[in-house]
């Protein structure tokens, strides 16, 4: 994979962000119950990030892409079942693209990324209830699936 620059790694973070809250509006309206609360937080973790990262790349001298009127979802999600599985995507996509920012960025970027990158690998595995090989690699992922 070639390196991205940074500006155009901190907009695909900034777009996965978009998507995030999104899919997290969804994934509110269909969990409920006990894990309602743990939506929400994921919900304002994500505004929280995908503010700070508009902030960013107005920084970096670009335009901050703008969210879609909405986003492909992965599956259908008619039930609570589905959407802790959403959930638990949501936050594999965006680690996926803060490993990739990760390596495009240096010094203060670089460090806020990896924050980022942990942030969704936790979240991912209070979802799924379990954690995966490298969170955000998912060539690396693989790999060490394979091995097993």
């Amino acid at each position: 994979m070639a390196p991205q620059a940074p500006l155009q790694a901190v907009q695909a973070a900034l777009s996965a962000e978009h998507a995030a809250v999104y899919g997290y509006g969804i994934v509110g309206a269909r969990v409920g119950g006990d894990l309602a609360e743990q939506a929400r937080q994921a919900y304002d973790a994500h505004r929280a990030r995908r503010d700070s990262l508009r902030r960013t790349v107005s920084d970096l001298g670009g335009q901050p892409v703008a969210a879609e009127p909405a986003y492909a979802l992965p599956f259908a999600v008619p039930d609570r079942t589905a959407a802790v599985r959403l959930a638990a995507e949501l936050e594999d996509r965006v680690a996926g693209v803060y490993a990739d920012l990760v390596r495009a960025a240096d010094a203060d970027l670089r460090r806020d990324a990896a924050g980022a990158l942990r942030e969704a690998a936790v979240r991912a595995v209070r979802w799924r209830g379990g954690s995966v090989a490298f969170p955000g690699l998912a060539e690396h992922a693989r790999t060490a699936a394979e091995k097993v």
